[in-house]
């Protein structure tokens, strides 16, 4: 099983919404029994909560399942992990601190890397919880817009993992 994990800063908005977004890919990919996808967040404020109304919102209007419980990222996770998919550059770095082995902090990635429209400068998924709606709605394109090739990069890494 190739394991794929979301974070963002509470879990509540940006990695609950990766998370369900990527899962519905990887399942029309018919990858559902290869690949497994959650998701977590740096900080523990959010632990148990369901997502934010606004990301149910928008998951829901655009055929996605947003079940999801908000739960705070472990550095003991990354031995089970193969890819941690970090939403802004602060998480990048937390995540990349918080990995206890260079091979763990190699894991690390950025959602935006693996889309091919994004330019340099065009990093991070922009933390939409204290804006308005329309900020919920831009943060699914942008993951929507990563997810394509988030996929692939994780149909490469299953090649090398399968015998």
């Amino acid at each position: 099983m190739y394991r794929v994990c979301f974070v963002c800063t509470g879990n509540i908005c940006r990695s609950p919404m990766a998370e369900s977004v990527f899962r519905t890919h990887v399942a029309g990919a018919g990858l559902a029994e290869l690949v497994s996808v959650d998701s977590a967040g740096t900080g523990g404020w959010h632990e148990g909560d369901g997502a934010d109304p606004r990301t149910v919102a928008v998951l829901e209007a655009a055929g996605y399942d947003p079940d999801h419980r908000a739960r705070r990222f472990r550095a003991s996770w990354f031995a089970g992990l193969d890819l941690v998919i970090a939403l802004d550059a602060g998480h990048l770095r937390d995540l990349t601190a918080l990995a206890p082995t260079p091979e763990d902090a190699a894991k690390v990635r950025l959602l935006r890397s693996y889309d091919p429209t994004a330019t340099p400068a065009e990093t991070d998924v922009p933390d939409p919880y204290y804006g308005p709606f329309e900020g919920f709605e831009e943060c699914l394109e942008l993951v929507e817009a990563a997810s394509p090739g988030l996929l692939d990069a994780v149909r490469e890494a299953l090649k090398e993992h399968t015998p």
